[in-house]
């Protein structure tokens, strides 16, 4: 009987051990998605340790603490944002999946290997110098769809890193290479998956921009060091016949909020217009929480109308809340609209706009309850001058604000 007990033990404890899922190898890994016309997307990171990695692009660093193992399966779940990767082990050194977002229905092939640092590889070195400021006109052939951006980029030997500017806020961290005269740009960070390839002459490049699998466009851009995008202080604003902004939205409990509640009353508000979903929106929620740490004045008052594509509501504020969460966001943000994120769905919410034409966008009230100014986009810290720029711009409107 002692005999069988112990064997029935050492069987329970083997099948334990064999039943634990190897967990990542720590170090670096290369990961790719696959896009549209057979291009990948790279992105690198670093598994610390069981539960924690760290995802690159260029200098923003992306700490990850969800990683969850079942069986053969891994799951690796980024900060704030829906969109997941779910891969399985192929061997030591590989695993292979999907990166989903649920509520869009969209999914992506997902392949990491184990050893390899970096982003892009090549094979020659850059015959050309993208560094500076391109003038970029993004779908030129297609007057509905054409819109302006501004690339400003930095180079080192083959590497490359920058950023996009658009009007409606900018492509958050690039980061990739030039191979001979072709230039390669990649982002991931949960939320959207960003590639750029383009050939770059002297003066013009002309190139493709993925985002995801679902979606491209052509581009080209031409250097001008002058360049410059609209005022973001003058591309949203009220229609005539309005002084004020008027709304009324539901917070996480249920209750309706409005601007003329008491707790807005005689104060400075910042109304900002975004989503959990949002990249840009995050820079600006994390710009704004920071703010609000080192300002403490009892006359001013933030609220975050949140547009969300979650198919219902429950599942929005619950996307809301994460967010709120992870960023330690003070201020309350409530339910604008769910199961779209249209911004022609959101202007009808708010029709006393011209239009919604970013999210996100930064309504400023003053203590009497009269808007002052309105902010289209947000430039993040991939604009590196020009987030600072924004910053001290925004401190001292408010001050002005507070001081009347």
């Amino acid at each position: 009987m002692r005999y069988f007990l112990l064997l029935c033990l050492a069987l329970c404890l083997c099948n334990c051990k064999e039943s634990q899922p190897e967990k990542l190898k720590k170090g670096m890994w290369r990961a790719t998605l696959e896009t549209q016309d057979n291009e990948m997307l790279p992105f690198n990171f670093e598994v610390i340790n069981d539960t924690v990695l760290t995802i690159f692009n260029a200098e923003e660093h992306i700490n990850v603490d969800e990683i969850t193992y079942t069986k053969d399966s891994i799951t690796i779940k980024p900060p704030v944002f829906e969109g997941y990767i779910k891969a399985k082990r192929m061997d030591v050194n590989t695993i292979q999946g999907e990166f989903i977002i649920e509520g869009l229905d969209r999914t992506m092939f997902f392949k990491a290997e184990y050893g390899h640092a970096n982003r892009f590889e090549t094979s020659q070195d850059a015959v050309v110098n993208a560094e500076g400021v391109w003038e970029t006109v993004f779908s030129p052939d297609s007057p509905e769809d054409m819109y302006l951006g501004k690339g400003i980029f930095k180079q080192e030997g083959n590497k490359v890193t920058g950023t996009f500017r658009t009007t409606t806020g900018d492509y958050r961290f690039l980061e990739g290479a030039i191979e001979g005269k072709t230039m390669k740009l990649s982002a991931f960070d949960g939320a959207h998956a960003f590639l750029f390839t383009a050939e770059v002459g002297d003066s013009i490049m002309t190139g493709t921009f993925y985002s995801g699998n679902h979606y491209k466009e052509p581009f080209t851009a031409k250097r001008n060091a002058e360049f410059e995008l609209a005022d973001a202080d003058s591309l949203t604003f009220l229609k005539p016949g309005y002084d004020a902004l008027a709304f009324s939205f539901p917070d996480h409990t249920g209750k309706m909020v409005s601007l003329s509640d008491e707790q807005f009353k005689d104060k400075v508000v910042v109304v900002q217009l975004m989503g959990s979903w949002c990249p840009n929106c995050l820079d600006e929620s994390k710009y704004f929480v920071e703010y609000l740490k080192t300002h403490t004045s009892q006359d001013i008052a933030f609220v975050g109308l949140a547009f969300e594509y979650a198919k219902t509501e429950a599942k929005a504020f619950q996307n809301i809340e994460r967010l709120k969460t992870r960023l330690g966001i003070p201020y309350p943000v409530l339910l604008a609209q769910y199961g779209s994120t249209d911004k022609a769905a959101a202007q009808e919410k708010l029709p006393m706009l011209n239009h919604v034409l970013s999210y996100p966008t930064a309504i400023y009230v003053d203590k009497n309850g009269k808007v002052r100014k309105i902010h289209t986009g947000f430039n993040g810290p991939a604009t590196g001058d020009l987030y600072e720029d924004y910053k001290a711009e925004f401190e001292s409107f408010i001050s002005k604000l507070l001081n009347e």
